[in-house]
């Protein structure tokens, strides 16, 4: 029986789909037509990622004494005054009966144990002539410390507690004084300048020295390529 005509046109196309991929065989393996290949992306080189800087770090490492670089703007050269001068008048306060800190036997200083000391901190451990003189010696070198600008946030940090323990006093002492409209005998709360003066090194705590300062040129050669 002869073949029908769709018969024959199935074979036909059969046979030139053969042919083609026996074609397009040869032509790969002679090197006439490339294979098709994926993209290649050059790989990227991922940089290790550098080990979470710890709170430990900021306080032992170079960022201890940095600070603003700039020499303009309120956080800059405008604070330098404020600095300097909080800094002297804290070194005048830590020589309490003589010009160097914890003068032992002086009216100055007995007096600060006698009436500050042991009736309103006599919960603290140790012998009151112990506290007087490390509240001396912070603010005394604290103070000389601010000063200058260096190690500035630990000198404010520690003269920031010595104001929380004056802040404290006075409100045991005379309580609130009708603050705020309140009026007093010498036109100001005693707990007033040890609050102000606590604010300045909680102020200084956090912005550091700025630029004019020993910590700044500290910072400058330990990590000269920080551009913050």
């Amino acid at each position: 029986r002869p073949p029908t005509r769709a018969a024959t046109s199935s074979a036909n196309k059969l046979s030139d789909a053969m042919r083609a991929a026996i074609v397009c065989i040869l032509a790969t393996a002679h090197g006439f037509v490339a294979p098709a290949r994926r993209p290649c992306h050059p790989r990227r080189d991922v940089a290790p990622r550098a080990a979470k800087e710890t709170t430990w770090d900021r306080i032992t490492g170079p960022k201890l004494f940095k600070s603003v670089k700039r020499t303009e703007g309120i956080h800059a050269v405008p604070l330098v005054p404020l600095r300097v001068l909080t800094g002297i008048l804290m070194v005048h306060h830590g020589s309490e009966g003589g010009f160097w800190p914890a003068n032992f036997g002086t009216p100055g200083f007995d007096g600060f144990v006698d009436f500050i000391v042991k009736p309103y901190f006599g919960f603290l451990p140790g012998d009151p002539q112990l506290w007087s003189a490390i509240h001396d010696y912070v603010e005394f070198w604290g103070g000389a410390l601010l000063a200058i600008g260096f190690l500035t946030r630990p000198a404010a940090l520690s003269l920031l507690v010595t104001m929380g323990g004056a802040v404290y006093f006075h409100l045991a002492s005379t309580g609130l004084q009708g603050a705020p409209f309140g009026h007093v005998e010498n036109y100001s709360y005693n707990f007033e300048e040890p609050t102000l003066y606590a604010l300045i090194f909680l102020l200084f705590w956090f912005n550091g020295p700025g630029p004019l300062s020993v910590d700044a040129a500290i910072y400058k050669q330990l990590a000269p390529d920080d551009a913050d």
